[in-house]
């Protein structure tokens, strides 16, 4: 979250002082020459942190999917549930530790099967910040070479 603050404090100024120094750099280009490199500069950065925050976050995704993250309730806070009787059932009371034991390993594998599912859902959406925005890169990225060569 800190790292979000600074970036999006810093970010504007960055790219003002890029957007000044080409204009100064490029006076004799003319204003729309200009204006278009900078538009197309823009959106190749745009695009370019796109993929590369949705890469990241496959990568993060993935590694939940083969290592999810550990269940944190240990196996004494859990039968100290069923013994104090706060599980609403007649049947609390009348289980025994390896009972217990059996509803506790169900519950981590199902905490497992859970978190590999998020991550499995969160692959699927990050592609999206793949897919979409690396045909919109390559378009000006060519564009930009185009009007380099003029």
């Amino acid at each position: 979250m800190f790292v979000f603050g600074i970036l999006s404090t810093f970010l504007p100024i960055v790219i003002i002082i890029f957007v000044i120094v080409y204009a100064a750099k490029n006076k004799e280009m003319g204003g729309e020459a200009v204006i278009r490199h900078l538009y197309t500069y823009l959106v190749l950065f745009a695009t370019l942190m796109m993929v590369i925050g949705g890469g990241i976050s496959i990568f993060m995704a993935a590694a939940d999917l083969v290592s999810p993250p550990g269940y944190y309730q240990n196996f004494e806070d859990f039968k100290q549930v069923y013994h104090d009787g706060k599980v609403p059932t007649e049947e609390s009371q009348k289980l025994s530790d390896d009972e217990i034991r059996e509803r506790y390993d169900q519950m981590v594998k199902d905490e497992k099967n859970r978190a590999r599912e998020n991550a499995k859902n969160q692959i699927i959406k990050s592609l999206g910040f793949i897919v979409i925005p690396l045909p919109i890169f390559l378009y000006f990225n060519n564009m930009r070479k185009r009007q380099s060569e003029i």
